[in-house]
């Protein structure tokens, strides 16, 4: 009996031991492999913090280099023209018939002489005061400008703070989307950047970007036309600025204005805005 006993015990004795053992050799493995997973994320986790920064780092000096180019430019009269400057920059004897026509008519008009009369208005020719190889490379200054497009440079008038802005433009044959009419992606462009002249004097660093534009369309406009677009600014907050405005056909003395478009936009002073040139 007592040896029996004694074998059970030492059989149970063995059984707990080797219970133990797998216990403890479980934990171990369950250890490692807690601290093989934590290895393995560790880098993960570096690799994409590496990236991100190196991402964040490119994008600084890109910037960086951007604005240190454009000041070298000004430096190098190469910036843009001041208002006074960009009227003289179009020559209309150099131009074609269309051209010179375009241009004496918006001169003798009623509406572009009380303009010029009142002195709290900046005149200027916006696209005329970019470089020329700026100029070059732009939608509104260069591609679209040009005999039977916009075949002479659009005038503007600005008011203080960037509160009211009212520009003139003759549109030709050849930007048409129905025959003789012209096409309704031209009239949004003129909206989106005339509406966003009006406000940079409201903005911080005098630079947005467009968040939002919003048109009704109320009138086809006939190809060959003088625009005129009128545009106010209507609220400020920080970096924010929301403007209106709307296309009309230039009336003639007396006759009330044909409205085409209407417009509302949202204008976003970027954070890096004062890296980014001015164009204005």
């Amino acid at each position: 009996m007592f040896g029996r006993s004694a074998c059970r015990s030492m059989r149970c004795i063995g059984s707990a031991t080797t219970r133990q053992a797998v216990q403890r050799c479980e934990r171990r493995g369950f250890a490692d492999a807690a601290t093989s997973q934590s290895k393995t994320e560790t880098p993960r986790k570096g690799g994409f913090g590496k990236l991100l920064g190196l991402t964040l780092y490119g994008s600084v000096f890109a910037v960086i280099g951007a604005g240190a180019m454009w000041k070298s430019m000004t430096a190098n009269n190469m910036g843009f023209l001041s208002d006074a400057d960009s009227l003289r920059a179009f020559t209309p004897a150099e131009a074609d018939a269309e051209a010179q026509k375009a241009e004496s008519t918006i001169n003798n008009h009623p509406l572009v002489k009380a303009l010029r009369a009142d002195p709290t208005y900046r005149e200027s020719r916006p696209h005329m005061k970019m470089p020329e190889a700026y100029r070059a490379r732009s939608l509104t200054g260069g591609a679209l400008l040009g005999p039977r497009k916009v075949p002479i440079p659009p005038y503007q008038w600005l008011a203080p703070e960037g509160k009211a802005m009212t520009a003139i433009t003759y549109v030709g044959e050849d930007l048409c989307g129905h025959p003789g009419i012209v096409h309704g992606g031209f009239l949004a462009t003129m909206l989106d950047e005339g509406l966003a002249r009006c406000c940079f004097e409201a903005l911080p660093h005098k630079i947005g970007v467009t968040a939002n534009l919003n048109i009704d369309y109320r009138k086809p406009t006939p190809a060959g036309s003088f625009l005129v677009l009128r545009a106010e600014t209507i609220k400020v907050e920080g970096r924010k600025a929301w403007v209106k405005g709307h296309i009309e056909l230039l009336a003639a003395p007396g006759e009330k204005p044909t409205i085409l478009a209407e417009a509302t936009a949202l204008y976003i002073s970027p954070k890096y805005a004062a890296m980014m040139p001015r164009i204005q």
